[in-house]
């Protein structure tokens, strides 16, 4: 995984070499940029114009209120299943729009944003990152499926539980928006 990685397209790819070229699981920041400019990356200016305007209108003020609708996710999850039946998976995210410098969300913590278990199977979420996290919420649907849920049950699963422990934080669960994919072995 890579966390924090700015100027470089297609970060997946730069995780996909850490995960082959190196002992490591995870690469951050500037030593995520280093690596992925010795294996050939090129750095880009990635900020559009229109983003940056709205970064500065958003600073006058500097709140940070999501926007709740199917049309507001960014995160890309990858599910796929060979013709061998090996399991496989990506998630990639930009992030959550104006946020405190530094966050990391959910999509490059293995685990939450992605699990893959090729004797069980797979997951990937999108939404609210923290509430995915708070639950390892891929690894939990993956477990889930382990116990014998198909993968819709599984998911199902993993957003009641969020929604739990969203409660017992007295959160306002009409401002949470969250979302899980998965296959299992089965291909289902």
């Amino acid at each position: 995984s890579v966390l924090f990685l700015q100027g470089i397209m297609h970060p997946v790819s730069v995780a996909r070499l850490v995960m082959e070229k190196t002992p490591h699981v995870y690469l951050s920041g500037e030593g995520a940029k280093i690596f992925a400019l010795e294996n050939g990356f090129k750095e880009e200016k990635l900020l559009t114009d229109k983003a940056k305007q709205a970064y500065e209108q958003w600073k006058e003020k500097q709140q940070y209120i999501p926007k709740i609708s199917p049309e507001h996710h960014d995160t890309i999850g990858i599910l796929a299943m060979d013709s061998k039946g090996r399991l496989s998976g990506a998630c990639t995210t930009s992030g959550m729009a104006f946020k405190m410098h530094g966050r990391i969300g959910d999509s490059p913590i293995i685990g939450a944003g992605l699990f893959v278990d090729n004797e069980v199977g797979a997951a990937t979420a999108t939404g609210h990152g923290e509430e995915v996290m708070r639950i390892v919420g891929s690894h939990t649907v993956v477990e889930l499926m382990r116990q014998g849920h198909s993968p819709e049950e599984a998911c199902k699963k993993a957003v009641e539980r969020i929604f739990v422990i969203a409660k017992r934080k007295n959160k306002n669960l009409d401002e949470i928006q969250i979302g899980f994919i998965a296959i299992n072995k089965k291909g289902e």
